[in-house]
């Protein structure tokens, strides 16, 4: 059971959504049902929020015109990025008023809830009580200005208006006074004890988390007002309290079981299968933002109503995607709306990129140099230019699926390898590691563009025809696995490849295990035309420069494990680096900086495609990089585990030689004012306030800061900026 955080239907699903909440569970939905496993995913617009109403009265429609208008939109939307739920309904469906006023019943009845009395703004200019997000003021824990009064999006505190600083009415700008009013509270104190036992098997959720779960509990739950005095809502199911309405955060999280209720009823379905079945495990996708009520509130609502209930098993929120810096928000005008987005790009290209800079363990930046550098440089240059290599050729000589002959150790090392990235791809995929998937698949991709290269079947068509057929047969595995796997991630191109690989099936009807069966010998090939197009910067946005990336670097973090004197050099050193799955001997000049006992056990960053060279006798397989400024010499650090990927560079790509290399130019840099300073003033890719100076790949004015997956790379030593690394 997927429940996926439901959008306000106050504008359209912008890109930040997307990759914060929605093309995540979409992907993780698509494989499980490629798995073999029955999936129930369900979410809605949110159109009771305050929000709504907001954005209603600058439109100069009515709450309900409004809702009923971007529901549509986004609706339109989600269909055509191939995100498929099985029920996207909405809060005004009368089930789920329905549910939601029994739930709220139910609770109340069980003593869960209870009135009493709070102060809530009211404008005298307006006449009118306020609303939390009727209410703008200064966030007490970092200062943010004109926030809403239910929540910060800046550091994501969750609030009362009354914590606000310099409240104010966001209709007259007033300062509003407090009035007592009643209110209906939930007793999340109730809830406390069965909360730290529910959490106690949870070790396997993100730390972030983990770690804000558990800090509410540490600081002790705090019951919370559920009602509101507002017009637009669900009406509280209390005799003499109609006109209040329940309060949006409670209610809509209600939206997962009213919906599942919904999608049964209308399919002549059990709901039961998916919330009483101890088997079934349900996973909520949802923004940061969004943790405390989907791993405190809605778990203590469901204890309280039905204790048969299946609880969250998993709640893999994800961090925040920002735009330029920024963070993404509708009400703010923050936003790169899926409906622009989608008439200019294909839907896979979208799907691609949002899932190579899916926020899932930190925040992320969207960009559009970014996307149009990823899609041209690895999903045209890297996954699509492979498979159409491979089935031009074998469609041109042969027409059909070729008969493979006699295999030799490079064959089988492919054929190896397909079944470990398959098992790779599918453990990433369990865990909601998507990033991780993605960089699998392209994993394989790469070893059949090198596999091709090595056979050379141009060459051995015409001196072995059966070799090439051998050649041809292996490497249609390797498109056939991708075919499978890649299919979560870009289902519209994986069903296009199914047809040229004569399967014609959609990707419904193909199954995972799939990914390892060969296709039938002697089977007709469709005539294939290229999957992908390559994005023209120039033509989107004309006279905007592209930052080049580094998809040309193999950059990885390497652990120091040994540090030798060389034999034959004063200055030199012969270090041995672990990179995870690999260990490389590397002679750097670094004697004259560092003891042998300053290097040993620190993790650097190694360039891990640069042609081996011999120095002084010795053959040193790549180059440890380090700054060098006022006569001090630093490695880059990385507190990542050895073998992580630095941001934007490429594992297994071509190797280059030195002289290649030193074309890029990497200077460490301090961030102030927005930029940053490297001799000169660069204007950063994103805009995160980095304490400690950085090091940043600099073209066209431009820096792209060294991240590794926990964030920036650090200098061992001090710095001054503008110091060139080698």
């Amino acid at each position: 059971m997927i429940g996926v955080a439901w959008p306000y239907a106050n504008g359209p699903i912008h890109i930040g959504q997307v990759g914060g909440c929605y093309l995540p569970p979409d992907i993780f939905r698509k494989y499980h049902i490629l798995g073999g496993n029955k999936v129930l995913m369900v979410s809605g617009s949110d159109q009771h929020g305050t929000p709504v109403t907001v954005q209603a009265e600058k439109e100069g429609l009515s709450a309900k015109e409004l809702a009923e208008k971007y529901h549509k939109i986004n609706t339109k939307a989600i269909n055509d990025l191939g995100i498929e739920f099985d029920l996207f309904t909405y809060t005004m469906h009368p089930k789920h008023k329905e549910v939601a006023r029994d739930m709220f019943k139910t609770l109340y009845e069980k003593d869960h809830i209870y009135l009493d009395v709070m102060e809530t703004f009211y404008c005298t200019h307006c006449d009118r009580f306020l609303p939390d997000r009727y209410v703008t003021g200064n966030c007490p824990r970092c200062g943010a200005e004109e926030i809403k009064g239910d929540q910060c999006d800046e550091c994501g505190l969750l609030l009362d208006p009354q914590n606000l600083h310099e409240p104010r009415c966001m209709f007259c700008d007033a300062a509003p006074e407090l009035k007592e009013s009643e209110h209906f509270f939930l007793r999340l104190s109730h809830f406390q004890d069965k909360l730290e036992k529910y959490l106690e098997d949870k070790d396997f959720w993100k730390s972030h988390v983990l770690n804000f779960t558990k800090g509410w509990l540490k600081e002790g739950l705090n019951d919370r007002p559920i009602s509101r005095d507002m017009k637009w809502g669900i009406s509280v199911p209390v005799e003499g309290y109609e006109e209040k309405k329940i309060y949006v955060w409670f209610e809509a999280v209600i939206g997962y079981f009213s919906t599942s209720i919904q999608w049964a009823e209308a399919n002549d379905k059990d709901w039961t299968e998916f919330w009483k079945n101890p088997e079934c495990k349900h996973y909520y996708f949802l923004g940061k933002d969004n943790i405390p009520f989907h791993t405190i509130i809605w778990p203590s609502m469901l204890m309280g109503y039905d204790e048969e209930l299946n609880l969250p098993y998993n709640v893999p929120a994800n961090q925040y995607m920002k735009f330029e810096g920024k963070q993404f928000s509708t009400s703010r005008g923050v936003i790169v709306s899926m409906p622009d987005v989608l008439e200019m790009f294909d839907p896979d290209a979208i799907r691609y990129y949002i899932s190579s800079v899916m926020p899932e363990l930190r925040d992320t930046n969207f960009s559009w140099d970014d996307l149009v550098e990823k899609n041209n440089s690895e999903l045209v240059g890297n996954l699509g230019n492979f498979i159409h290599r491979v089935l031009s050729f074998t469609h041109q000589n042969f027409g059909k699926v070729p008969s493979i002959g006699e295999i030799d150790e490079r064959d089988q090392e492919v054929l190896v390898q397909i079944e470990r990235t398959v098992k790779k791809v599918s453990n990433c995929l369990e865990r909601c590691r998507f990033k991780d998937g993605l960089k699998k698949i392209l994993e394989l991709s790469r070893e059949g563009n090198r596999y091709f290269n090595d056979r050379a079947p141009w060459v051995e068509i015409k001196e072995n025809r059966e070799r090439c057929a051998t050649t041809l047969n292996v490497s249609l595995r390797i498109v056939k696995a991708l075919s499978v796997i890649a299919t979560p991630y870009l289902p519209h191109s994986m069903d296009e490849l199914s047809g040229y690989l004569g399967q014609h099936q959609d990707w419904h009807e193909r199954r995972w295990e799939d990914a390892v069966v060969p296709l039938q010998e002697g089977a007709e090939l469709d005539e294939p035309k290229p999957l992908y197009k390559n994005i023209d910067m120039d033509e989107l946005f004309p006279g905007k420069k592209i930052l080049s990336s580094l998809n040309a670097l193999d950059l990885r973090v390497g652990e120091i494990t040994e540090v030798k004197e060389h034999p034959n050099a004063d200055k030199l050193y012969v270090i041995e680096v672990n990179l995870g799955d690999e260990k490389r001997t590397l002679v750097a000049g670094l004697k004259p900086y560092y003891k042998k006992d300053e290097l040993k056990g620190k993790k650097g960053v190694v360039v891990a495609n640069l042609e081996p060279a011999k120095l002084r006798g010795i053959e040193s397989q790549g180059m440890i990089l380090a700054a060098e400024g006022d006569g001090t010499v630093s490695i880059l650090r990385s507190k990542a585990e050895p073998g992580t990927q630095v941001e934007g560079t490429v594992k297994g790509v071509e190797q280059i030689a030195f002289k290649e290399f030193l074309k890029y130019e990497f200077l460490v840099g301090e961030y102030a004012d927005g930029k940053i300073k490297a001799g000169e003033v660069f204007e950063p890719v994103d805009k995160e306030d980095y304490s400690e100076p950085v090091v940043a790949y600099i073209k066209d004015d431009k820096a792209l800061v060294f991240k590794d997956e926990i964030g920036p790379l650090y200098l061992d030593r001090k710095i001054p900026p503008g110091s060139k690394v080698k």
